[in-house]
């Protein structure tokens, strides 16, 4: 691979052009997202994080591919040797498939030749490698004798254990499909199909044909998505095949979710991230196949987990051990695993079951993730990135036996190259289409075109959301149009953090909202988390909202042992935490009052532009005579998200408010 294009990418110069659109815009679900290439996002919130992610996070991943060896395990594959030795792991073939995949949202957005003549050139490694059947696997390919160890001695053999092969098919599937609808071209999405026939001349219910399914999920989304794309039916049936054979094959275990037929399953278990990719993907089956079965089983699991397995910051999977969910309310901070690749994961899953549906309170859990356990896994720069993330720190406890601080790549690359195609494509969750019924879930500045009834309709939304509660959306239709418009009013303006008791505001107070169109006031039912507006709409009707947007105190369910006699801060969907830079004393020493007064300052030059929470508080520490010595002292909060900026040292999202829960220090071991 030459240098060259890689100097190409990072030099890239891009600039706004019209976004193309999507080839397909069915999907099997009742409600419709509204792709992400209809809307533009101008806000300096996410316009700043998809502006890093453009010119940063997926040039990195493109360098990090090269530089470790991915390239070169397709060029090796293409000239296979008993020589090789099949270093890394089984599945760094994705880290590639999935960098094209968040380069090709970009370019549906910021078309650029030269990003797409290199994308061309890693495909034509890529498509080198692949066998003349379509299996294309270079950890047993490169060196079939001696493959990968985890590979197995024939294809297939350990797919339920640890080869990935079917995994690897999923996220080539999933980058083909998104490079096929940027470019048009088919090279990629010609790869995939030879793959995905390969695995389903091989795998199914016909005699002669294997029954297993993957170790990893992700195939199951991917292939509902092919089907899509293709129309050819034989991908949907696998897909199908795959879930209805989980927990009769010969693996059984909670670890990958195959303990159980995925029917009888009622509870969150495993590995956090196969799991939601899992139930993401029985939602995408559902839809495309009626089986309402699938909704049932992931309409319980779905409340186990908000009931009992959320991090306040919408984190999921607890536990180091198996990056596992933990049992009920085992949602421990220091420790907390909460892998990034698992928010992106509860993001699909929320989305998915918001189409099914129609009810806001997924995007509830939705949004609270995305502003807080997601967009924490990677720095604002885009450029380092977070395995797990905690919600404590006391600068020496490692994650995963890596220091505690962000880190510009992975040997096991997950999360970055996840990041890097899921970022790209964030303005597809704004809004979603039903009939006349144009629903708005998410609130940030941009210029929208949606279809309605196959008529245009145009929304610019203007906020300054999530630091400001005002928005105001100009609708502009084509011609005069009857749409009921349905506004979500977040689940934290109606004082519910989450749709279930996992936790509560404690601070009595009740937040409101107001909505005007053209300038007078509006009142409406709230139905599912919706208010709606359903009129004859004309050019320039003008909607205000305004939700009260003030600091919160949140409690967790008295079941979540290690949040007892503390408390946790919110301001609008975001949840903040204390870090030592800002505070010259020992964060868990820190006492708050039974009623915290909490000032709200304005930080634009700060972490590029926050809200900063200060609150009266004490320190308690023992003196040289050991008698408590309380402390007064002003407590400074900031957004969980942009944490770890600024060196390494004390976080804490959960802060003492009982005497039972503070950490005393003697004043020699403070600050």
């Amino acid at each position: 691979m030459k240098k060259t294009f890689i100097i190409a990418i990072l030099a890239l110069v891009v600039g706004e052009v019209s976004a193309q659109k999507n080839k397909s815009n069915h999907s099997g679900y009742p409600i419709t997202p509204v792709p992400f290439t209809s809307v533009k996002v101008t806000d300096s919130f996410w316009g700043q994080r998809l502006k890093a992610s453009r010119e940063v996070t997926i040039p990195l991943a493109f360098r990090k591919s090269e530089e470790t060896g991915r390239y070169e395990n397709f060029i090796k594959a293409a000239h296979p040797s008993v020589a090789y030795k099949v270093e890394g792991f089984s599945f760094d073939d994705t880290d590639v498939y999935k960098t094209i995949e968040g380069a090709s949202y970009s370019l549906q957005t910021y078309p650029n030749k030269k990003l797409e003549k290199y994308i061309d050139s890693v495909l034509k490694i890529v498509a080198a490698a692949q066998e003349p059947d379509g299996y294309l696997y270079t950890s047993r390919t490169m060196n079939p004798t001696h493959p990968h160890a985890w590979s197995g001695t024939k294809r297939w053999e350990k797919e339920e254990d640890l080869s990935h092969e079917l995994y690897n098919l999923g996220h080539m599937i999933e980058g083909a499909v998104a490079h096929y609808q940027a470019t048009g071209k088919r090279n990629f999405l010609d790869i995939a199909i030879k793959y995905a026939d390969c695995a389903e001349r091989a795998i199914g219910n016909a005699p002669g044909k294997l029954t297993i399914v993957p170790g990893h999920q992700i195939a199951e989304m991917a292939l509902a998505k092919l089907y899509i794309v293709t129309g050819q039916q034989k991908y949907l049936d696998l897909a199908k095949f795959f879930l209805d054979k989980r927990g009769y094959t010969t693996i059984k275990q909670a670890y990958s979710q195959s303990h159980q037929p995925v029917l009888k399953q009622d509870e969150a278990v495993g590995h956090a991230v196969r799991a939601a990719y899992m139930y993401s993907g029985m939602a995408d089956v559902a839809a495309l196949t009626g089986d309402t079965a699938y909704i049932h089983a992931i309409d319980k699991i779905w409340d186990n987990v908000v009931a009992k397995k959320l991090y306040i910051t919408g984190g999921i999977g607890a536990t180091h051990q198996g990056e596992a969910f933990g049992k009920a309310y085992e949602l421990p901070n220091l420790t907390a695993y909460n892998e990034t690749c698992a928010a992106i994961a509860n993001v699909y899953w929320n989305h998915r079951l918001f189409l099914l549906h129609g009810d806001a309170k997924y995007y509830d859990v939705l949004e609270r993730t995305l502003y807080n356990g997601l967009i924490s896994g990677v720095s604002l720069d885009g450029g380092e990135f977070f395995y797990p993330n905690p919600l404590e720190s006391d600068g020496k406890y490692k994650f995963n036996q890596q220091a505690c601080t962000r880190q510009s790549w992975f040997g096991c690359a997950c999360c970055p190259s996840n990041l890097s195609r899921f970022i790209p494509s964030l303005p597809g969750y704004v809004y979603a289409v039903k009939a006349q019924q144009v629903f708005v879930n998410l609130f940030m500045g941009s210029s929208s075109e949606l279809s309605v009834n196959g008529k245009k309709v145009q929304i610019k939304q203007t906020t300054a959301y999530p630091w400001d509660g005002a928005v105001r959306m100009e609708i502009n239709p084509q011609g005069k149009q009857t749409i009921a418009l349905k506004i979500r009013i977040p689940g934290w303006v109606q004082g519910k953090v989450l749709p279930s008791d996992l936790y509560h505001f404690s601070d009595q107070q009740q937040l409101g909202f107001k909505i005007k169109l053209n300038g007078r006031p509006v009142e409406s039912r709230i139905e599912n988390g919706y208010f709606t507006i359903e009129r004859a709409w004309t050019k320039g009707d003008v909607v205000e909202v305004s939700f009260d947007m003030q600091p919160r105190v949140v409690k967790a369910n008295a079941n979540v042992k290690d949040d007892l006699g503390k408390i946790a801060f919110e301001r609008g969907p975001i949840v903040y935490c204390a870090e030592w830079p800002d505070n010259n004393f020992s964060i868990p020493s820190v006492l708050l009052p039974a009623q915290p007064q909490i000032q709200v300052l304005d930080q634009p030059g700060m972490l590029h532009g926050i809200k900063q929470l200060k609150v009266q508080a004490q320190s308690l520490l023992v003196n040289e005579k050991g008698w408590l010595a309380p402390q007064q002292v002003s407590f400074t909060l900031i957004p969980y998200y942009s944490w770890l900026h600024r060196g390494s040292g004390e976080m804490a999202v959960w802060l003492p408010q009982e005497v039972s829960a503070v950490k005393m220090v003697s004043k020699t071991d403070g600050k």
